[in-house]
């Protein structure tokens, strides 16, 4: 499994339970043995990533397998060494520096243990499947397609120079010569078409933002494209056909990244050059107004649940709302949010890694000592959880993000604006975080902007019944339709064909 980050939810989970399993009693061997499908899921923080092992015994003896993370859209990883042993089960994935150490359940069911990764433990319990599992959403497209689609490379040849300490717009580390691969879809019809280049949101993902099992830049492609829009969707840096590192830079980075796409749609001829736009979902709505700002070669902006407020602001209403909607009450939330202010000053002030992660690690147990013994053993379960946030919260990335207020670039994007947040978003706070877009873009003289709050929706733009993130990988509808609408309307109206 790959080490993801879905969206900021991540971070604010170094002091929530999760629940772990573990087999009663001793085991023994099971009557069905090892080969088969079985699924798990990894609980970091709020989150919850399903796992997938299909393993096959080999004619003579031992057995081969493959797991599948389908939450992160990564099929067929190779299981390197696949061990049974009584009721002992070990696996180890060399690949992605993975190991896993179980039981199986006396009646062959379950086989309950650790997963480990990256520094991190984390408890996790398979299930035995009947059948192979289907990871096709309802809302998944199905070929053939009635449009074009086009496997496509670009480059970034920028170097990228170093940053000012601020978290202002200069650019942290980067590199020459980033190359990505991603996928060109073009309307059937008589062209120049009107095109728009979907951004990711925060952390590593492929061209379709594959997250929980959704694709959701694979669905909105799909529909803009039926309706007139070309669409370029592509890989961020180290995923899939791309190289680079998403995390080692800043989102002033991912801008340069995001130009580099506008330049190459400028040399199709299928595209109107002047009818370029961008569509980012969550930071990457931080990111399209920063490459607007830049070039007049982008034509809209569509802010997909794009941050109006300040990074730390955002973190910390998100933090409340998650924990809010778990059930925490006033002591609880205000225990989290004296956590997280100790630690946010930490990043901001302390600019050595060594030295900020000894700090934060101190605060940290000074929090936990004043815990309950029961609040202190649910700590304990979570301690994989913690040790992944604690390593995000020291990257380039999330150093910029903390620091980074959205306001002065918005203030400075001048092409037509749509910006949609969902109202059960507990990630980007709907209310709040469009009034500071709509401000900020009409005191800098913006003649065309649109803000629309969408019922019923949450941060992944899915019908939901509270918006909290433990919803999103349970629920079937990738994309809401009255969103999609909404989105390839505003394009239409403005930069469709006569």
């Amino acid at each position: 499994m790959k080490n993801a980050k879905f969206g900021w939810a991540a971070v604010l989970c170094l002091l929530a339970a999760t629940t772990a399993w573990a087999a009663d009693g001793p085991a023994k061997p099971a009557d069905k043995g090892l080969a088969g499908f079985w699924q798990g899921a990894i609980k970091t923080g709020a989150i919850e990533l399903r796992v997938v092992l299909n393993i096959t015994a080999k004619p003579d003896a031992g057995f081969i397998g493959t797991l599948d993370s389908p939450d992160q859209g990564a099929k067929g990883i190779p299981i390197d060494e696949i061990d049974l042993k009584d009721a002992d089960v070990k696996l180890d994935l060399k690949t992605i520096k993975a190991s896993f150490d179980g039981k199986m359940s006396d009646d062959g069911k379950e086989i309950a243990g650790t997963w480990k990764q990256g520094g991190s433990d984390f408890p996790l319990t398979f299930k035995r499947l009947d059948k192979a599992p289907d990871y096709d959403r309802p809302q998944d497209p199905k070929k053939p397609y009635p449009y074009a689609e086009e496997e496509v490379t670009f480059e970034n040849p920028l170097t990228l120079p170093s940053p000012p300490s601020n978290g202002g717009e200069g650019r942290v580390r980067g590199s020459a010569g980033v190359k990505f691969a991603g996928t060109l879809t073009i309307p059937k019809g008589k062209g120049p078409f009107p095109a728009a280049v979907l951004i990711t949101g925060s952390g590593a993902h492929d061209r379709n933002e594959s997250l929980l099992g959704h694709r959701p830049f694979l669905v909105i492609a799909d529909h803009l494209t039926r309706n007139g829009v070309a669409v370029l969707r592509y890989d961020d840096r180290g995923v899939g056909g791309s190289t680079g590192d998403k995390m080692a830079v800043s989102s002033a980075d991912l801008a340069e990244d995001v130009l580099a796409a506008v330049a190459f749609l400028k040399t199709r001829p299928e595209i109107d050059a002047k009818k370029i736009g961008l569509i980012g979902h969550s930071e990457g709505g931080i990111i399209a107004p920063m490459a607007a700002a830049k070039s007049d070669d982008v034509a809209f902006i569509v802010l997909l649940a794009g941050p109006g407020l300040s990074g730390e602001e955002i973190l910390y209403r998100q933090a409340e709302l998650i924990a809010r909607a778990g059930g925490a009450d006033d002591k609880a939330v205000g225990r989290q949010r004296a956590i997280q202010e100790k630690m946010f000053a930490i990043v901001k002030k302390e600019k050595d890694d060594k030295a900020a992660r000894e700090q934060i690690e101190a605060a940290i147990k000074e929090a936990i000592d004043k815990l309950s013994d029961d609040e202190k053993k649910e700590v304990e379960k979570n301690k994989g959880a913690a040790a992944a946030n604690m390593n995000l919260m020291l990257t380039p990335w999330f150093r910029y993000f903390l620091a980074y207020d959205p306001a002065p670039t918005l203030k400075r994007v001048k092409c037509p604006v749509l910006a949609l947040d969902g109202e059960r978003d507990l990630q980007v706070p709907a209310k709040a975080d469009l009034e500071a877009i709509d401000k900020a873009l009409k005191d800098g003289g913006d003649k065309d902007v649109t803000v629309k709050e969408l019922p019923k929706l949450n941060h992944l733009f899915q019908t939901c019944d509270t918006g909290a993130p433990t919803e999103y990988g349970k629920i079937d509808e990738t994309f809401a339709p009255a969103a999609l609408n909404e989105i390839s309307g505003w394009i239409n109206k403005r930069f469709g064909t006569p």
